[in-house]
């Protein structure tokens, strides 16, 4: 049992996959939950169970974040409640198939979900984590947002939005006394596979992360206050060396003249 209560943790995508077991770790590090999903009854026996195993409160609330109306009623309970110490932005939607194969309506919900939904919340939660001087932001990317050309494009650029969104929060709030991470899932075990079309099991198992695996060591970064959390990449030198280059090269992308690579020949 927790030893320490931490506030409330607002979970969205709950109901299942990394969503449910950021509820269950949650929970047993002390935080009541909010839990935010789809399916009504997926959600009552996640309450249901983690009630049973940690005595934490848990509220669900049943909602499509792509609605208009229901997001808006999430953002209003994130500026009103001040028990908030924690956002998990875990919602969302993506697809293997290629882009001239996908339907564009199909593609604009994965953005209204994906980025839209996840920056009106953050900008819901943010101020108060401000005022109350603590707070904090997790925001699941995938690593398409540094591979883009794995998975489908639209997918891939929605969780490059997810990355870049978070360094620039970092930046801006580091010392607002709000925490932000950036989370970069590999290939895990949860209904995304088969909702996209692609059963798990036609993966090659190596690849393949447990859910439980992807947020323990999520967590681990959390509490060592990474930026960003890459759970499956073993090297880490090998993103420290890729953060570094791109921050050396930001000092040099903007000029009063073109580089002399583009001078035109006379």
């Amino acid at each position: 049992m927790p030893q320490t209560h931490q506030g409330t943790a607002l979970i969205t995508g709950a109901s299942s996959g990394l969503g449910a077991v950021y509820a269950d770790r949650l929970a047993r590090r002390g935080y009541d939950l909010i839990l935010v999903a789809r399916n009504r009854d997926r959600l009552i026996a996640l309450a249901d169970r983690i009630t049973n195993d940690t005595r934490q409160s848990v509220e669900i609330v049943d909602a499509d974040l792509r609605d208009g109306v229901a997001l808006a009623a999430v953002e209003e309970k994130l500026k009103q409640d001040a028990s908030v110490t924690l956002l998990v932005n875990n919602a969302g939607v993506g697809t293997h198939t290629p882009l001239l194969e996908s339907d564009i309506d199909a593609m604009t919900r994965m953005i209204d979900l994906n980025v839209t939904a996840l920056t009106r919340l953050t900008y819901a939660a943010v101020p108060g984590f401000i005022a109350r001087g603590t707070g904090a932001v997790i925001n699941i990317s995938s690593i398409v947002a540094i591979s883009p050309e794995t998975l489908n494009g639209v997918y891939g650029g929605s969780k490059a939005f997810v990355l870049a969104f978070s360094q620039s929060l970092h930046h801006e709030l580091a010392d607002k006394g709000v925490q932000v991470q950036a989370v970069l899932p590999g290939a895990t075990a949860t209904d995304f596979w088969q909702s996209g079309g692609l059963p798990i099991e036609h993966l090659p198992e190596g690849i393949v992360m447990s859910a439980s695996d992807m947020v323990d060591a999520a967590l681990t970064g959390f509490d060592r206050r990474e930026l960003v959390t890459i759970p499956s990449l073993h090297a880490g030198e090998k993103w420290e060396a890729y953060e570094a280059a791109r921050r050396t090269m930001s000092r040099d992308l903007s000029n009063d003249v073109p580089a002399p690579r583009y001078a035109t020949a006379l």
